[in-house]
Order: C-alpha cells, then sequence, then structure tokens
C-alpha cells in the first residue's frame, strides 16, 4: 500500500507541474532563471552518464586504464569538441567503445 501511494503522489507531483505551464500560458520567468534553465540538459546528461562511466560495474570506482567505458567516454567527448555533430559523436562513442572492449578482450562471444 505504501508503494502505491509513493507512486500516486509522484504522479500528482509530476503532472501538476508539468500541467502549470499549461494552465498559465503567459507565465514569465526571470532572467536569472531562463539563464539557468539554459543548462539543465547538460547538467542532467552528466548526472546521467558520468556514474556509468566511472562505476561501470555499479559498486566500484575504476579509474583504470582498462575501463573502455571511461575511455570510450572521454574518446566521445573529444569528438563532440572538435566536431561539433551528435551522430559523429554517437558513433565514433560506439565504434571506440566495441573497438577497446574488443582490445581488452572484454567482448562475451
Amino acid at each position: 500500500m505504501q508503494t502505491w501511494l509513493l507512486i500516486l503522489g509522484m504522479a500528482l507531483i509530476t503532472f501538476s507541474v508539468r500541467y502549470s505551464l499549461f494552465a498559465w500560458p503567459n507565465l514569465r520567468f526571470a532572467p536569472l532563471v531562463l539563464q539557468g534553465l539554459h543548462y539543465v540538459p547538460t547538467a542532467v546528461l552528466t548526472a546521467i552518464v558520468v556514474p556509468g562511466m566511472l562505476l561501470p560495474d555499479g559498486e566500484h570506482l575504476a579509474l583504470r586504464l582498462d575501463n573502455a567505458y571511461l575511455l570510450a567516454g572521454l574518446g566521445a567527448i573529444m569528438i563532440a569538441a572538435v566536431t561539433r555533430h551528435l551522430l559523429a559523436t554517437i558513433g565514433g562513442g560506439f565504434v571506440l567503445f566495441f573497438l577497446l572492449r574488443w582490445a581488452f578482450g572484454q567482448l562475451p562471444l
């Protein structure tokens, strides 16, 4: 029962936050808030990706040269900085990741 109340509460909060933008369409934010909202996608993506790069097993910090997740992530960052092209970054990161996993003998074949 407690789990369902938690799910219902989260659903109500999410709905009310999203509905408020439709209920008050003329709502204007302060310039400081708009400036801060500009950085939200970068912060959210970083919060999702970095733990996977640094903790590939989910428990132990892996700052080693055989961590394909970390090396491929750093390579993808470099590809993004040089090309500024999303598809090149994604494709290059995947290729680099699988090449590193193959080179380290970590591919389950």
